[in-house]
């Protein structure tokens, strides 16, 4: 299964609301330039996003995006679900017997169905805290990326 640019973006958007957590909404110009995605390719993730209710955004001058619920209540799986549809190797793993005549016959579905478990133990085991916890990245300067001075 191959993660499209798209979602990429999404999971790297996710990823730095977290990191920016503590320091209030983030401006999207300063989400994109941290992660380096195009701001009008991010307007559409981050309006999906907050579709989906993981990402909401507040106005104003001190508005911008926020994560709509905490960083290890979101696991990359559930984004990635979001975004691209079922977790799976092939196309046909997670389908059922009306969607293929060879279905009950198949010498790969078994090799396919582990591939998918496999794929939804990582990804669904993996939160967006887990990959804030494993970066250094964080914000200790006296201005973070997000564009909001620092408390330090």
């Amino acid at each position: 299964m191959a993660i499209t640019q798209k979602c990429q973006y999404a999971l790297r958007a996710i990823y730095e609301l977290a990191c920016q957590r503590e320091n209030g909404p983030c401006k999207i110009g300063a989400v994109a330039d941290a992660q380096n995605i195009p701001v009008r390719f991010l307007e559409n993730i981050l309006n999906s996003l907050k579709s989906a209710g993981l990402v909401d955004s507040a106005r104003g001058k001190d508005g911008g995006y926020f994560l709509a619920k905490p960083a290890d209540a979101i696991t990359v799986g559930e984004v990635i679900r979001f975004i691209q549809g079922p977790l799976g190797p092939v196309e046909c793993s997670p389908r059922t017997d009306d969607d293929c005549i060879l279905y009950d016959d198949c010498v790969f579905r078994p090799l396919w169905d582990k591939a998918r478990s496999a794929l939804e133990e990582v990804y669904d085991g993996t939160t967006i805290q887990d990959l804030v916890n494993r970066s250094d990245n964080s914000c200790h300067g006296p201005e973070c990326r997000c564009g909001k001075k620092n408390k330090i």
